[in-house]
């Protein structure tokens, strides 16, 4: 490994917790890492030990991806030995790594588990708080906010997703505006789906515009679930992904889960439910407001949209911009957006997103008209003497 700096009497040793944690301890005292560094303000290297090693090599991530991800993010250099890790280089990167560290193994010792999007997910929770030692828990939050599932807890990833859980707990109607991969109705749905289990509604209502993406598909075979099932796969995926398959099955089946495209909503009055309009960008400006006037007693309405990726014809207004702009400043109401850095897909994803979102803004500019500039008038000749 290359060293970075500090030398011999610079490195800490660290040992499994027994008791009290050091005063450079995280609140994470579920790990089984202690800090022991003697020149806090020297060191740039911070060696941790986690006692069990099964966690550890969880923890790890498979060949060690996850501290790939915790080098890559932090510019840092994390060897593994065992159930040892060695941080090293700059001094706030350490502090950051270590915390992330520390979260995740606390996560696992509860019997959680870690995918990459949750190393992801503390790195920018990390980041939130900034350094660690200036950390002030009247100021700052302690962590993102969660959603309790009776299956896993799902936990916000980026201060956005944090602010829009927040909001879904808070008011009535939330609206989550923004590009793809940003978790927009996947935590629509896990709060959907809490509001259910502890049966704070009694029904959970699905709904997209059945609008093709630029295609023409024709004639769909089958009844009207089969016709409008592509559609809807999205939000099936997430149900299926946040509760229990046979759950969902019988849920479906006795219309707890109804799962109906937009076309179908006028004329009802929605009491008692969470209703959840995705791909609300494809919603015309009539459909929009047939939508949110369904609203009945004890119901949450969510909806979500990216208004970058329009599908309807030529020439008509989308319903989501023109409810946003109207609703922003209506008490019960709520907007939350999301950007490019907010995508917690695939790292690609999220340069996609900002590649295509610079090429808009720079066709916005040139479709500017150019500022008018005023020319001062010419002084008048004086008449010949």
């Amino acid at each position: 490994m290359v060293r970075r700096g500090g030398s011999d009497t610079d490195r800490t040793l660290v040992a499994p917790r027994t008791g009290t944690r050091g005063s450079g301890a995280t609140p994470q005292a579920a790990s089984a890492a202690r800090w022991l560094t003697p020149d806090a303000e020297a060191s740039n290297q911070i060696v941790l030990a986690f006692d069990d090693n099964r966690l550890a090599s969880l923890l790890f991530g498979h060949y060690g991806q996850n501290l790939a991800t915790i080098e890559r993010r932090l510019d840092i250099v994390a060897e593994q030995r065992g159930n040892h890790v060695t941080l090293e280089g700059p001094r706030e990167a350490c502090d950051q790594a270590r915390h992330v560290l520390e979260t995740l193994y606390a996560r696992l010792k509860k019997g959680g588990e870690i995918a990459p999007g949750d190393v992801e997910g503390v790195l920018r929770e990390a980041a939130s708080q900034g350094f660690l030692f200036d950390f002030d828990p009247a100021t700052k939050k302690q962590s993102f906010d969660e959603i309790q599932l009776r299956r896993r807890p799902v936990r916000a990833r980026t201060l956005a997703q944090d602010a829009y859980i927040r909001a879904l707990k808070r008011q009535t109607l939330v609206f989550g505006v923004g590009p793809a991969g940003t978790g927009k109705t996947w935590l629509a749905v896990a709060y959907a789906v809490h509001l259910l289990e502890r049966r704070v509604v009694d029904k959970l209502i699905l709904s997209r515009p059945a609008v093709e993406a630029g295609e023409r598909l024709g004639f769909l075979p089958g009844d009207m679930k089969e016709k409008v099932d592509p559609y809807l796969r999205p939000i099936y995926d997430a149900l299926h992904d946040l509760m229990d398959r046979n759950f969902v099955e019988r849920a479906l089946t006795s219309g707890e889960i109804e799962i109906a495209p937009l076309a179908f909503m006028r004329g009802r009055t929605l009491a008692n439910a969470c209703v959840i309009l995705d791909e609300a960008q494809n919603t015309t400006s009539m459909q929009m407001k047939m939508f949110l006037t369904r609203l009945g007693e004890n119901s949450h309405m969510i909806v979500t949209g990216d208004p970058s990726q329009i599908d309807l014809p030529p020439g008509q207004v989308s319903g989501l911009g023109e409810a946003v702009a109207l609703l922003k400043d209506v008490e019960g109401v709520e907007v939350c957006h999301f950007e490019a850095s907010d995508v917690v897909r695939h790292e690609l994803v999220g340069r996609i997103v900002a590649a295509y979102d610079g090429k808009a803004a720079a066709i916005r500019r040139a479709a500017a008209p150019a500022p008018a500039v005023e020319v001062a008038p010419t002084p008048a000749a004086e008449p010949p003497r």
